[in-house]
């Protein structure tokens, strides 16, 4: 019988906890993100009836340099920030265009 090495993680209480852990912060940030979402969407929808342009370059690179530090504080790769947090403003500006349209 071959051994089954998720077989004997799955009594490990230990990893248990620290996986548990990680899922309430996943649901966490999944709760976030879909406000975060819920309040760009609502920006949207304001600049298209006020007639702003979807992207506003100077707030973005703002924000990535506000959350680059912020990264630096709490020792998060500032790298990885600025990706996940284009990735984010990526979006938001697909759906404000989306919006903009009409």
């Amino acid at each position: 019988m071959a051994h089954d090495p998720q077989a004997s993680h799955a009594s490990d209480p230990v990893l248990a906890g620290f996986r548990k852990s990680i899922d309430n912060i996943d649901a966490a940030l999944i709760h976030i993100l879909a406000e975060r979402f819920r309040i760009t969407q609502a920006v949207g929808e304001y600049k298209a009836r006020v007639t702003l342009p979807p992207a506003d370059p100077d707030r973005e690179a703002r924000q990535i340099a506000r959350l680059r530090k912020l990264s630096e504080e709490a020792d998060l790769d500032p790298e990885f920030s600025e990706k996940f947090l284009r990735f984010i403003i990526d979006e938001v500006i697909r759906h404000h265009e989306r919006a903009a349209a009409g």
